[in-house]
């Protein structure tokens, strides 16, 4: 199996076997060392070989720049705007399948059929572990009780326009506004840092509780981020956080056909088996993700943080608020 690794849009393609029926090209920005084991398992399983792309970033220059002659099946990225993106850059095609149908929920995939979920990472609550709340909603973080007390990574950050974007898609601007000028007055320190710094800050006394993705929970636990991640993580205990009146917001993986596919039928069935039990076990053990099939086991480390209950509006609607969302988070001034 061949890979290629490639830094940026502007390299040039090359080296990728000629395009034959047992075979098909993924372009996927997700580290090759997450994919390659369930790709490993699917050509095991069918016999079909993947050659695999990995793109740090530029995946929708480069695929637009390959035009018509494009080699690219499947394209794999990481956050539900990156896949609207393609959609909108007329860089998929749709997909007609009734097991990604049945499989997926109808909030993790494009109504049109043009990109599907593969795993999910919830934006969860970390609570310092003797703090006396076991659950929370979104909307009580702006609560004054919590002033001072709160932590929280970059506003403009993708993982918070994405939450931001949904609360908009949930409660409307106005009240997203409101909102989002109550969390920054709760702040125990200017929104910066990585979600893990939420965990170290909660046991440095700093903060009581912080917004940041479940799977670092994870990642901390396992010991895969080193002993001092271990003690952070110890400091913390998660909560799945919902709307009033809806579920936990959930960002994704997924992937879409590409628009000029030489290979269609292979890329579909790579991701229809990417949403088998086989498959979705592999996503869960690798980076400690929600699996997108409810029949699926989850990490048990995961499945301690309890029942996920996601939100049920369509991702593509959330994606279609990203731009007011980054533009309230500059009008009250949340990262400065």
């Amino acid at each position: 199996m061949k890979q290629i690794l490639i830094g940026s849009a502007i390299a040039v393609f090359a080296g990728v076997p000629s395009v034959g029926a047992a075979e098909l090209n993924l372009y996927t920005t997700r580290e090759p060392g997450l994919v390659q084991p369930l790709l490993d398992a699917f050509t095991a399983s069918t016999g079909t070989k993947v050659n695999t792309i990995f793109l740090k970033d530029g995946l929708a220059e480069r695929v637009a720049s390959e035009g018509d002659q494009s080699p690219a099946d499947l394209l794999m990225t990481v956050d539900a705007g990156n896949l609207v993106d393609l959609v909108e850059k007329g860089l998929t095609q749709p997909v007609s399948s009734d097991t990604l149908n049945s499989t997926i929920p109808a909030a993790l995939r494009d109504p049109n059929g043009h990109w599907y979920a593969l795993s999910m990472r919830a934006r969860a609550v970390y609570a310092a572990k003797d703090l006396d709340v076991s659950a929370i909603t979104y909307e009580d973080l702006s609560d004054p009780k919590w002033k001072g007390k709160l932590c929280i990574r970059a506003g403009q950050h993708p993982y918070n326009v994405a939450l931001i974007a949904a609360f908009i898609a949930k409660n409307g601007e106005d009240a997203a506004e409101t909102w989002l000028t109550g969390l920054k007055e709760n702040l125990a320190r200017k929104a910066g840092g990585g979600d893990r710094d939420v965990a170290r800050d909660i046991m440095g006394g700093i903060c009581d509780l912080g917004v940041a993705n479940s799977y670092y929970v994870g990642l901390m636990r396992s010991g895969k981020g080193g002993p001092e991640q271990e003690e952070w993580a110890k400091a913390i205990k998660m909560i799945l956080p919902t709307f009033e009146n809806g579920g936990t917001h959930v960002n994704i993986s997924g992937a879409a056909v590409a628009r000029h596919a030489p290979n269609k039928e292979e890329a579909v069935a790579l991701l229809e088996y990417l949403v088998s039990d086989e498959a979705q076990k592999i996503y869960a053990e690798a980076n400690f993700e929600y699996p997108v099939n409810a029949d699926a086991a989850v990490a048990p480390l995961v499945g301690e943080f309890g029942d996920l209950k996601i939100d049920e509006v369509n991702l593509t609607e959330v994606a279609a608020h990203r731009k007011k969302a980054s533009e309230l988070v500059e009008k009250v001034g949340f990262d400065n």
